[in-house]
């Protein structure tokens, strides 16, 4: 397992396409979702998604603090209520902003092996799930930002 160059927005144009669906679930995909893994601890992060790093494949990972979300193809079929939260990005470093997002989604994915899972996802869950998804299809939470969040409007 290693560590991985985390993409920056303005600076590579890879994060702005669209991510092809995964269709083997092998050990090259394994060691893919472990790097990111590692690469998404290592930088203090709640998500990354492969585009992140530089590969157009339909995976994330993500962990609010609940332990390692690993999808594979994932797509929400549900979404309910709505929240206004401030958000970041590994890929956008220094700034933050807020974005409107669903309260609650479902998301049907595929793990590592290809079986078919399912997650719910509520506050911090939810936002981190659309907000991964979203780089999938070529959307960095710049382009839903609402305004940007200062660390002193945070504070208060």
């Amino acid at each position: 397992m290693a560590t991985r160059k985390i993409l920056e927005f303005g600076r590579d144009d890879m994060l702005r396409k669209h991510s092809r669906v995964v269709d083997k679930f092998d050990k090259r995909l394994w060691t893919l979702l472990d790097d990111m893994a590692d690469t998404m601890y290592e930088a203090d992060g709640a998500g990354l998604a492969a585009v992140q790093v530089g590969v157009l494949k339909r995976c994330v990972v993500i962990d609010v603090g609940e332990g390692l979300i690993e999808l594979i193809n994932p797509e929400i079929v549900s979404s309910e209520g709505e929240m206004i939260n401030a958000e970041g990005c590994l890929s956008v470093p220094g700034r933050r902003g807020t974005v409107k997002r669903p309260e609650r989604v479902t998301v049907r994915a595929q793990d590592r092996k290809g079986r078919p899972i399912e997650v719910r996802g509520e506050g911090f869950l939810t936002m981190a799930l659309c907000h991964e998804i979203d780089h999938l299809d070529g959307v960095i939470y710049v382009d839903k930002m609402i305004e940007d969040v200062t660390d002193r409007e945070e504070d208060e």
